[in-house]
């Protein structure tokens, strides 16, 4: 497992004072991140712009020293191990970077696989291994500046794969790309999880992506985690209310007093309102029994009973909006 408890880290700037004087600053990016990845699992780290993702990411992939905290890859310290940390973990980064244009995908593969220190033989194996696995069987000679964009990202993931690393940080995968090959990519990433047993970490602004792939997700907020669980979990903690859609067969304003009488015998802080010819009940506790069985003892024809479940999105802008 890899887990990282308490990440800090501070970078020190200047800012000019007066003309001719400057003075040193200390800007904490990171200030408190604890977090793990189990393998064969993925987990999602979210976050608006500045909450410190791409420092952590940067100390998780050993391009970054932490400050403080400890950082440890299947009990070994990331830090004091660096070069047989580096051997088991990878990075695919969303867009063009981290691949060289002018070379060949067959190239570009032999170029890393040999700064991590491949022998010839199994670079050659794996390589041909990698670029069938992300359909790109055929296209190995070809320059990758002629690639389209689907093409060169998969190409990224037959990069971040070319040393078999235990785990695997994957900053803004999809990013500009159709819906096709979004798709395809995103059953790469699963398949790497549950087939191949790797832990990988997620980064993307698609929330979406996070609700279907991930596991477990951590949201950040200037440098700390400001929540953690499943998405189902971290929106409940959120929003902390449930919200009910009824239509019934009868002047919803006028059912709307009795309903809320019943409803608050069970649940103090439940609130019912008609809104058009809809009834909309809100509160803490699950309440759907109870409304069904309002609308039977009161001889209501119940045509619609619904849950509204905010999305992860949803709880996401909520949190930027309201600091909750």
């Amino acid at each position: 497992m890899l887990r990282a408890e308490h990440l800090c880290k501070t970078f020190t700037t200047k800012r000019r004072r007066g003309f001719f004087h400057t003075e040193k600053l200390k800007v904490e990016a990171v200030r408190d991140v604890s977090l793990s990845v189990p393998r064969g699992k993925i987990v999602g780290l979210l976050g608006l712009n500045g909450a410190g993702k791409t420092t952590t990411i940067k100390m998780l992939t050993t391009l970054l020293d932490p400050t403080a905290g400890t950082y440890t890859l299947d009990g070994t310290d990331a830090v004091a191990s660096l070069r047989s940390v580096k051997q088991r973990v990878n990075m695919v980064a969303g867009g063009e970077r981290m691949i060289y244009w002018r070379l060949t995908a067959r190239e570009n593969l032999a170029y890393f696989g040999r700064l991590y220190g491949l022998e010839p033989q199994l670079l050659r194996e794996r390589s041909e291994a990698l670029l069938a696995l992300v359909g790109l069987a055929g296209k190995e000679d070809i320059p990758v500046e002629t690639f389209s964009k689907g093409m060169k990202q998969r190409l990224q993931i037959a990069r971040g794969l070319i040393n078999d690393p235990a785990y695997l940080f994957m900053d803004e995968p999809t990013i500009g790309l159709d819906a096709v090959v979004d798709r395809e990519l995103r059953q790469h990433v699963l398949r790497l999880a549950r087939q191949e047993n790797k832990g990988i970490l997620l980064t993307s602004h698609y929330m979406g992506e996070i609700e279907d792939l991930c596991d477990y997700i951590y949201i950040l907020d200037k440098g700390r985690v400001l929540c953690e669980g499943t998405a189902q979990q971290l929106t409940k903690e959120i929003f902390g209310r449930r919200s009910y859609v009824l239509r019934v067969r009868a002047d919803a304003r006028r059912v709307c007093g009795p309903m809320r009488s019943a409803l608050c015998a069970q649940d103090a802080q439940a609130a019912v309102e008609a809104r058009g010819g809809e009834i909309y009940v809100t509160c803490k506790q699950d309440l759907s029994l109870a409304i069904s069985r309002f609308c039977t003892q009161q001889g209501l024809a119940l045509y619609e009973l619904h849950e509204q479940v905010p999305s992860l999105e949803d709880a996401v802008i909520r949190l930027a909006k309201e600091g909750v």
